[in-house]
């Protein structure tokens, strides 16, 4: 039976409290997920586990005990923890006795793009965690083939997104790419057209033909798609909207979008 870990000191907690500050997750290319499903979810995706951490009220739990003896049965090493430390380093108010530290799924476009069907999203400047969190559980719903982070969006290894994909992080293919001129140009290369979200543009999203290779681009909460971005794109398109509101927050016009995207493609044959 493996020693109970009690104090703050020690390295492995030390390491895991240090996951909570993004300077320290991208030194050491790791992130941390917690509770039953976020922790099943990184074994049945063959995420890149470095170790796990416990404390018995895994075991008061519904699907703590049937998770352990994965774990176990899995080779995975494992670390006790008493519940005063699994307090101290969890981000949240119920981790159910489990956390998980992981390695870092690091992807360049090249690695995202696949042959043909390409169903991308690209962020520009997306800065509220729950928002990314969201848009990349809905992704992984929709089937896009792949997620373009740019300079100026939240970690996406940030506890808060982390938590608010539901696991759809470790299954959604994400590209990390800093110059957003240099990442339109590789894309217009490959025929990808370029698909930006504008109040004002000309026209709605349902004129544009989503069943060819493409990238939606999404903005800042506030200022939406850069006007730079806009210009670069082939095709400014908004959402139809009836009422009085005049805009929708970017997670839920991105999921109005890719719904509509996907409704185009239901027919096609893509696979990530």
């Amino acid at each position: 039976m493996e020693q109970l870990i009690t104090s703050k000191s020690n390295q492995i907690v030390k390491h895991v409290k240090s996951l909570h500050k993004k300077k320290k997750r991208w030194n050491s290319k790791n992130y941390f997920i917690e509770g039953i499903r976020g922790v099943k979810e990184s074994i049945i995706s063959k995420g890149q586990i470095e170790y796990i951490l416990y404390s018995d009220s895994l075991f008061n739990v519904k699907g703590g005990k049937d998770l352990f003896n994965l774990i176990i049965n899995n080779g995975y090493k494992v670390f006790h923890i008493s519940e005063e430390i699994l307090k101290y380093i969890s981000d949240t108010q119920n981790s159910q006795g489990i956390i998980a530290a992981l390695k870092f799924d690091i992807k360049s476009l090249e690695n995202i793009l696949i042959d043909r069907g390409n169903f991308l999203i690209l962020l520009d400047r997306v800065q509220d965690p729950g928002n990314i969190g969201t848009i990349i559980r809905t992704a992984d719903a929709f089937g896009v083939s792949g997620i373009i982070l740019t300079n100026g969006c939240v970690d996406v290894y940030n506890p808060k997104v982390v938590r608010s994909t539901m696991g759809s992080i470790l299954r959604v293919p994400i590209a990390f790419e800093r110059d957003i001129n240099n990442t339109l140009n590789k894309l217009k290369e490959r025929n990808i057209k370029i698909v930006s979200t504008a109040l004002d543009a000309e026209y709605y999203s349902y004129d544009f033909d989503f069943t060819k290779d493409f990238v939606l681009v999404v903005g800042n909460e506030a200022s939406g798609v850069s006007k730079d971005i806009q210009n670069q794109s082939d095709f400014n398109v908004k959402i139809p909207m009836i009422g009085e509101t005049e805009s929708l927050n970017v997670a839920v016009a991105t999921s109005i979008l890719m719904y509509e995207a996907t409704s185009q493609r239901k027919n096609l044959q893509i696979n990530r």
